[in-house]
């Protein structure tokens, strides 16, 4: 559990502080929110205060916080309930004022494309301006080689010997101009790659590597013509699988699934949805070829053998349970989401370890 990595009273200031929130928020597997982030700050740098000891009561054990629980315990940040779950009588008074709403996350992603758009804009600026210093410091330099050839430093020509001075003082400063451009184009360019590192790490989920709902999302988005078919897959019974080998194994059985369905799926989006859920992205074919390739991924998932490393034994039992939906035309992601679920629910009232498509799985 990550909280006592955090205790004995050492102070944590600074980077030591960003990255003690970045590794909670990691361990319990909350996204980078401003409230989740906010609630992580709190219970880092206040590792004796009440609301980090009943998150470490309710983690105790590798138990990780619910979503739920981050809000309720959220609440004793701002006074309004106390982080053991209790709330005290009100006492009279005016009504509280309404939470203040989370950032638009699409502005945010505006904002993201138009920093990417502007630094790459300026990358291509000083590589010009750099260009261009290059070839005015090869002209100066010729110029300054012909008037040493036409007028020494001891000529009498008083004009001449000073334009020459001139010439060779312009040319040592083009030097260094061209010298600081060269860098500020390696910074900027280092930048550019930072910053599309970042684009593609808030589309990625950190456990499977697999793109994460957002990156799926913009997918079906982006999806010009021809069939949508979207499958959802959860694995049965992955809560037993937690509480019988902990979550490290869990862990390392997503990720194994993860692989197995990228692997059966080639040339189609998968991606983590959320927990234990997956989802594939079926574009270009046609509703057999897609549910066989659900299928036969289903069946790549039972048949693979998951062992132990602690004790070089097997996970038996290990299942997905899947639906598929093809959307019709004008329909919204949202509503394709809920008639996938539908028929995973199907799938798993079914007995699990099966695949339920439209036309009946």
């Amino acid at each position: 559990m990550y909280l006592g990595k955090i205790g004995d009273g050492e102070e944590l200031a600074g980077h030591g502080l960003i990255h003690a929130v970045l590794a909670f928020l990691e361990d319990q597997r909350l996204d980078p929110t401003p409230l989740n982030y906010s609630f992580a700050y709190h219970v880092v740098s206040e590792p004796a205060g009440a609301l980090a000891l009943e998150v470490a009561r309710r983690t105790d054990g590798g138990i990780r916080l619910t979503t739920n629980e981050v809000e309720q315990l959220g609440n004793a940040i701002d006074g309004t309930a106390d982080v053991a779950g209790t709330r005290p009588e009100a006492a009279p008074g005016p009504p509280a004022a309404p939470p203040t709403p989370e950032p638009d996350m699409a502005a945010a992603e505006a904002l993201v494309t138009e920093t990417l758009r502007q630094v790459a804009g300026f990358a291509d600026m000083v590589s010009e301006m750099r260009t261009e210093t290059r070839d005015f410091g090869r002209n100066l330099a010729a110029s300054a080689d012909a008037l040493q050839r036409y007028a020494p430093i001891d000529s009498t020509d008083a004009a001449v010997a000073e334009l020459a001075r001139i010439t060779a003082a312009m040319r040592a400063r083009v030097e260094i101009a061209e010298a600081r451009l060269e860098q500020a184009t390696q910074e900027a360019s280092e930048l550019r790659e930072q910053l599309a590192a970042a684009h593609d790490d808030a589309r990625r989920d950190p456990l499977t590597e697999l793109p994460n709902r957002r990156a799926f999302e913009e997918a079906v988005a982006a999806v010009a013509s021809g069939p949508v078919h979207i499958a959802m897959c959860d694995v049965d019974h992955f809560k037993a699988i937690n509480d019988l080998h902990g979550h490290p194994v869990g862990d390392r059985v997503l990720r194994a699934i993860g692989t197995t369905l990228a692997r059966e799926c080639p040339d189609h989006l998968v991606a983590r949805y959320g927990g234990e859920e997956f989802v594939v992205l079926i574009a270009g074919a046609d509703v057999v070829e897609a549910e066989t390739l659900i299928e036969r991924a289903r069946i790549a998932i039972g048949q693979r053998r998951y062992r132990l490393r602690e004790s070089d034994t097997f996970i038996n039992g290990i299942s997905l349970s899947a639906g598929m939906v093809t959307m019709t035309p004008g329909e919204t992601l949202l509503s394709a989401i809920e008639r996938v679920d539908a028929l995973l629910y199907d799938a798993k009232r079914r007995g699990r370890n099966c695949f339920v498509g439209e036309r009946g799985g």
